[in-house]
């Protein structure tokens, strides 16, 4: 991987920043975004005293404009070519709140920031990734989107299922530009974002069943539809 190129989105925190941090130490280019541009440039200024070679612009990704400004920025520090979209960016909306409940505003938001902008940044980027030879995206999804959960998440579980089936689509789509698309993924994790649904979480089970021995042997890596996409996830029982 050195040498290489690669764009995450939402990579000042949580998932997003961790993947900064991981691909920049193998030697990759890093060119990140964020919405808020104090807390861009505090991270921009930790990774350079860290020695990790990133960039970083301000952006909202539910807002088309900004999407569109953002990619021509990557094309012109990387000279045209991108060998990795990370869509990572994306929010959890109101909240558990019932489907009943979910304002017009609400679901538009969710839906700009989770799904249309992974859509419409991987459109953008497909000239870049085909120019690179070895196109990689990887969608950031969520276990969320794999099956059923209690209400009070319904249009979330919608933008990752769909963010699944766009995966499972454009790695059929784009496999003959040598494009390869993975979707991950993943439970619950301890992140800013997800620190309320973590607590009400938490409270409702036993934090040693959590993290007992037998639940960590118990997790598992999926492989499906094989033929055309691999959605790893990290499903977790909650009764063992």
């Amino acid at each position: 991987m050195d040498g290489a190129t690669a764009l995450v989105t939402g990579g000042s925190k949580g998932i997003g920043r961790a993947i900064v941090e991981e691909l920049a130490r193998f030697g990759v280019a890093v060119h990140t975004c964020c919405r808020n541009e104090e807390e861009l440039n505090a991270m921009l200024n930790q990774w350079k005293s860290m020695n990790l070679c990133v960039t970083g612009s301000v952006c909202d990704v539910s807002n088309h404009a900004q999407r569109e400004k953002l990619m021509h920025k990557v094309q012109s520090i990387f000279n045209g070519k991108l060998d990795i979209l990370i869509n990572n960016a994306g929010t959890g909306g109101p909240g558990f709140k019932p489907a009943t409940q979910v304002t017009s505003g609400e679901y538009s938001s969710l839906m700009a920031t989770n799904f249309d902008s992974s859509f419409h940044l991987s459109q953008l980027a497909h000239p870049l990734l085909k120019a690179s030879g070895r196109g990689n995206v990887v969608f950031i999804s969520s276990i969320a989107g794999t099956g059923c959960f209690p209400e009070g998440v319904a249009v979330y579980c919608c933008t990752k299922g769909a963010i699944n089936q766009l995966g499972r689509a454009l790695a059929c789509e784009w496999a003959g530009d040598m494009i390869r698309v993975n979707c991950i993924a993943p439970g619950l994790i301890k992140t800013s974002m997800t620190q309320p649904v973590t607590s009400k979480f938490l409270k409702s089970i036993s934090f040693t069943t959590l993290f007992s021995k037998k639940y960590l042997e118990s997790i598992s890596f999926d492989k499906t539809n094989k033929n055309d996409i691999r959605l790893i996830h990290g499903k977790f029982p909650l009764s063992i």
